[in-house]
């Protein structure tokens, strides 16, 4: 008669690793939840192609450049294209470090819904490094705001800190992070950053 303890020890080695995969699990999706993130910077802002992050105020965008601006809204778009640097700070105590691989994101900018897109660049956070995790957002300002060439130069002078009034700014994000087990999808989408941009 065949001893059954062959498939017995092959099921409870399964049903360990599937276990201690589980635990793994837990604590990175644990560390996830723990990971502090908010806004540092944006940076590589561009309106209707005009390079903002060297221009200190509207006094420093020449007359042709504002022309420029005008005639692209009069033609009915505004385009304006920038990086969003969130720093994402896995906190020091955590016991494993937060590998990020996926993040599907809508930009909220003054509590409106503006664009949305995917952050797909596979992210290490290990824990008590702040890191960088850089969005690329490009958006039509005209689909959202009112106002003439000044203004809208304006509006996107104080995203790129270089002045005006502070703007508000919301990422609503749905992260992936990589497990034992696979990549496993956040619940429930998240308010990631929440902060006062610009001025």
């Amino acid at each position: 008669m065949k001893s059954s303890r062959g498939p017995r020890r092959s099921l409870a080695l399964v049903a360990g690793v599937l276990l201690l995969g589980g635990c793994q699990t837990l604590r990175e999706i644990a560390a996830l939840e723990r990971v502090d993130f908010s806004l540092d910077r944006a940076e590589h802002v561009r309106l209707a192609g005009l390079e903002l992050d060297r221009v200190r105020s509207i006094a420093d965008v020449s007359g042709f450049d504002i022309a420029r601006v005008g005639a692209s809204i009069a033609a009915g778009s505004l385009p304006l294209e920038l990086d969003l640097v969130v720093g994402a700070l896995n906190p020091e105590e955590n016991p494993t470090q937060a590998r990020l691989v996926r993040m599907e994101w809508t930009l909220l900018l003054e509590d409106r819904e503006t664009v949305s897109g995917v952050f797909d660049q596979a992210t290490v956070l290990p824990p008590g490094v702040r890191t960088a995790v850089p969005i690329h957002v490009g958006l039509d300002l005209v689909d959202f705001f009112e106002g003439s060439a000044r203004d809208l130069v304006e509006l996107a002078l104080s995203l790129s800190g270089q002045g005006g009034a502070p703007k508000n700014v919301k990422l609503r994000a749905l992260p992936i992070i990589d497990t034992a087990l696979g990549p496993i999808r956040y619940p429930t989408p998240i308010t990631i950053l929440s902060e006062n941009v610009g001025g």
